[in-house]
């Protein structure tokens, strides 16, 4: 895949613009939260659109959701859509939808972004479910899965789903990482990183990254009572490394040592959020290291 520098995408500006639609929380690191902290940190301007508004992430508690009404959503995309700043935009990032009506705005803006810069990159994480006692967990309606699948995978250059995720989105079930190689390449979006893949360390937890080019997974130490918010820092700093010029080894190894780094300064202060305010150099310059293997494509092939 190749991918345009950041110099490319804004035509000689230092860094381009991201789109980022996903939740906002008012206390925590979830959602945009976490994915503008990350690209900002890394020196990328965000236009940030909450898909809705939450008081911390529901996992803590009940909480109150307020989700634009689908016509006054509609029409903020449609604002950003006729931008005169559009073509300062170099990529977008969507995550966690409040409604399945905002899809299709959602969709629209992206092919607007690519009309006013066709360098522009487009990564789709499809927040949907999770790991849940005895599996995965769809926690989102089946409307929203189908949408995503069909309405913003196709226009994707980066999908990251995590393995349930991907189990959701192609009904299969998966038991190694030759099953999520094989679906991964089905998916649509030329790059794909499954999140949670199957570790080849004991204890250990892996990124699996599917391209044209193979397949490469990025695996360190399980941190138990993990934060919530892993995934979508793990798409901005990903989509960040990207635009920044990085190949596709280089930008998962980047990222996943990024976010354990910051995973596991967490944890250690007894935090129950991460806390990307205080390790903004961990996404820059992480010293983690991570175990990085090339594995076998279907039947048998190696890339």
């Amino acid at each position: 895949m190749t991918q345009p520098t950041a110099a490319e995408a804004t035509n000689g500006a230092d860094k381009p613009a991201v789109i980022a639609i996903s939740s906002h929380v008012a206390r925590g690191t979830v959602g945009n939260r976490a994915a503008v902290l990350a690209l900002e940190s890394l020196g990328f301007p965000v236009w940030s659109v909450p898909t809705l508004t939450l008081p911390w992430h529901p996992g803590r508690g009940p909480a109150t959701r307020i989700v634009p009404e689908d016509d006054a959503f509609a029409a903020l995309m449609g604002d950003l859509t006729g931008a005169p700043w559009l073509g300062e935009v170099g990529a977008v990032l969507t995550g966690y939808f409040g409604s399945p009506r905002q899809i299709e705005p959602a969709a629209s803006l992206v092919e607007a972004v690519r009309k006013a810069n066709p360098r522009a990159l487009f990564l789709c994480d499809p927040v949907v479910g999770d790991e849940g006692e005895g599996g995965g967990r769809l926690y989102q309606p089946q409307e929203t899965l189908e949408q995503i699948r069909d309405r913003l995978l196709p226009l994707a250059d980066i999908a990251t789903p995590n393995r349930f995720e991907l189990e959701f989105l192609t009904g299969l079930e998966f038991s190694d990482n030759t099953h999520l190689i094989e679906a991964a390449s089905t998916l649509g979006p030329p790059c794909v990183i499954v999140t949670s893949a199957f570790a080849m360390l004991r204890g250990g937890i892996g990124n699996l990254l599917v391209d044209r080019n193979g397949a490469l997974l990025a695996e360190h130490r399980r941190i138990e009572g993990a934060p919530h918010g892993l995934g979508d820092l793990t798409s901005a700093v990903f989509l960040a490394r990207t635009l920044s010029g990085a190949g596709p080894e280089k930008a998962l190894q980047a990222t996943t040592a990024a976010v354990y780094e910051i995973l596991a300064r967490t944890t250690k202060r007894g935090a129950d959020e991460l806390t990307l305010e205080t390790d903004a150099q961990s996404l820059k310059t992480p010293m983690a290291m991570v175990q990085m293997r090339r594995l076998p494509l279907p039947g048998g092939r190696r890339a």
